[in-house]
């Protein structure tokens, strides 16, 4: 299989560059990638306005993101439990794709145009079917970055009815703050693309003899929270109102993910993706251990309050007795009481 490439670098150091998928010219062969590029070229000054550009070209296809196969059609990338940094791409949450008779859905786009264009290349490597959906299970850029590639290709993106404005507003800081961890060269090329449908009731994709079907959350997680459910396959995808193994991260708010949790688990399916660790759960047990860690938290958090403790204060203590269960704990469980004492001292 050959792709088409193009190189990117930066317009103040132009030796930082790095070689960038161009979505949709794939073929068997390098002559029929390279009809395909004259064909059809891209756009590159809309693409990439801030970068330097050299000249398309056609090349063996890179290195795809391992997946693993969920159930019939569907496939799942095991994001890293980690921080982005540098070495991993911003690689850092779950992902996947439910292929149907017609076209394929993919959920979740990975923290970086890179490793967007590695999930395309899994995808690739199991049908020719177009992508005709980019579902964006939440605005936190570990899960949005990477849509640009599918755009490009003529998928429509899908998100909560929320997630227009949260993406606009955060647009700058998300890019500024995943760029500054991840660098360059390996960052060239990310931007944010705002969804062209914005749910906000239950909603259907048609795959092709195979539906998807989308509900939109209250606040919980995020104010911005979406489900992906497949009813072929018992599987939903539950982005970040799950976690497993990760330390779970409360950027919503705390009783609202509580009652979503409790809603959630009475839904007809049998395994989930969650938005980290897994890559897949047995449904609803998968829930239990962020059920306990909520319930830790919101308990220590009334209890800190009660007796008095400073926001601060409260930011390092309030459930320490979960530590030995999740990884990244540090990083994560101190805005997570900073987030639900200024939720629940009001109460």
């Amino acid at each position: 299989m050959f792709e088409a490439v193009i190189a990117l670098c930066l317009l103040a150091a132009p030796e930082t560059c790095r070689d960038a998928l161009l979505p949709g010219f794939e073929a068997a062969t390098l002559e029929g990638c390279a009809t395909l590029l004259a064909e059809a070229p891209p756009d590159l000054a809309e693409r990439f306005p801030d970068l330097s550009t050299g000249t398309p070209t056609c090349q063996p296809a890179g290195l795809a993101a391992e997946v693993s196969d969920a159930g019939p059609g569907v496939f799942v990338h095991l994001g890293r439990i980690s921080d982005a940094a540098p070495g991993n791409a911003g690689d850092v949450a779950n992902s996947g794709f439910v292929i149907g008779n017609t076209s394929v859905a993919v959920i979740d786009s990975g923290g970086s145009r890179l490793a967007g264009e590695a999930l395309w290349r899994a995808i690739r490597a199991r049908t020719a079917l177009p992508v005709s959906h980019v579902i964006l299970t939440h605005m936190h850029p570990d899960h949005v970055l990477g849509a640009s590639v599918f755009a490009e290709a003529g998928a429509e993106v899908v998100g909560h009815a929320g997630l227009p404005r949260a993406l606009a507003d955060r647009a700058e800081t998300y890019l500024a703050n995943f760029g500054d961890r991840i660098g360059a060269p390996a960052f060239l090329g990310t931007r944010i693309v705002l969804p062209d449908r914005a749910v906000a009731e239950p909603a259907e994709i048609d795959l092709g003899g195979r539906t998807l079907r989308l509900a939109p959350w209250p606040n919980a997680h995020t104010a911005t929270d979406l489900t992906v459910g497949d009813p072929a396959s018992g599987i939903l995808f539950t982005g970040d109102l799950v976690f497993d193994i990760h330390t779970p991260s409360l950027d919503g708010s705390v009783l609202g993910w509580q009652a979503v949790l409790g809603e959630m688990q009475a839904l007809p399916y049998a395994r989930i993706v969650p938005g980290h660790g897994g890559p897949v759960l047995d449904w609803p047990q998968g829930a239990e251990n962020l059920a306990r860690y909520l319930g830790v938290l919101v308990a220590d958090t009334r209890a800190a309050i009660a007796g008095g403790l400073s926001l601060g204060e409260a930011a390092e203590t309030v459930a320490r007795s979960e530590a030995g269960h999740w990884q990244l704990f540090e990083l994560f469980n101190p805005r997570n009481a900073t987030v639900a004492f200024t939720e629940l001292e009001w109460e």
